[in-house]
């Protein structure tokens, strides 16, 4: 069954390890979001498809939720005492990656070639693509001013209330190569348990990926990243109370804007009505076999 996952990292990631775990090798392929791409001390960063690559090739710290497992912090220690940037955290493996990625771009390869050359030296079987080889950044509008999202996010603790996110550079997007051909070939799109508007609203600001979600002939169906109308991480129930108007299933599944069948919410929101059918479970993956249950869960009503 071909799968087409859009994603963020984090929840995000681990819906794709179990989607990964629960498929035919070659059947996903995870577009992940680059509105979060950064610039730190001279190197390329791109945190949502470093997450997923580490979560789906058994690199990612669990217990932190982000970066590598068994990280130090030196490098970036002695950064600081340089005078260098050391409010991102970059570690000394994840500095690794940073410094491949950031070569290859100035020598002029995409983005998207870059990514497949990082998941092929990790042997992965799921096909992981940014949505967009064009420079794609989101803005966070606050009261505190307009600032690109890992300012806002990691630099001033998203402590900020949002009233607007926006995504510089997504009207003149185009998609990565690729990222078509597996949306019209796919037997079910699904959107992961990440932010709608921090993590997919990057991916579908492309203008044809929506277009291509929109015109689809198979389910799209979205897992909601809320239990019991909070956050599990992040601060999205801040950010839909304030720009939606609430956290019910229905303020979810308003926020994807026409492009879903269905929303998957966890079983402690339920009962309650949405504008799509809705299917309550359990959503939280405290591990590995709870990954494993949602995305079965998620494929049987994909496949409806």
């Amino acid at each position: 069954m071909r799968v087409v996952l859009l994603s963020g990292g984090g929840g995000g990631a681990r819906f794709a390890r179990g989607l990964a775990d629960v498929l035919p090798a070659g059947d996903l392929t995870v577009v992940g979001n680059v509105g979060d791409d950064v610039e730190i001390l001279g190197l390329h960063v791109s945190p949502d498809l470093d997450s997923l690559l580490y979560t789906l090739a058994g690199l990612i710290d669990d217990e932190r939720g982000w970066g590598r497992a068994g990280e130090t912090w030196s490098a970036l220690g002695a950064a600081g005492e340089w005078g260098g940037e050391d409010w991102f955290r970059l570690g000394d493996l994840d500095l690794g990656i940073h410094l491949v990625r950031t070569q290859r771009l100035r020598e002029g390869a995409p983005l998207s070639e870059v990514t497949a050359e990082l998941a092929a030296r990790r042997a992965l079987a799921t096909s992981l693509l940014p949505a967009t080889d064009d420079r794609l950044r989101t803005l966070v509008e606050t009261p505190a001013g307009t600032f690109p999202f890992q300012e806002w996010y990691v630099g001033r603790g998203h402590r900020d209330e949002v009233t607007a996110v926006s995504y510089e550079g997504g009207s003149e997007a185009g998609p990565a190569p690729g990222v078509l051909d597996a949306l019209a070939e796919a037997e079910a799109i699904l959107l992961a348990p990440s932010n709608p508007y921090l993590s997919l609203g990057p991916i579908v600001a492309v203008q044809a990926i929506r277009s291509a979600i929109v015109s689809r002939r198979v389910r799209c169906v979205a897992v909601s990243p809320l239990v019991g109308g909070r956050s599990v991480t992040g601060p999205l129930d801040r950010m839909l109370r304030r720009m939606a108007g609430g956290t019910t299933p229905e303020h979810v599944a308003r926020s994807y804007d026409g492009l879903i069948d269905v929303l998957v919410i966890d079983e402690a929101d339920a009962p309650a009505e949405a504008p799509v059918p809705l299917v309550a479970t359990q959503t939280l993956m405290r591990d590995r076999a709870a990954e494993r249950r949602l995305a079965e869960t998620v494929l049987g009503v994909a496949c409806g």
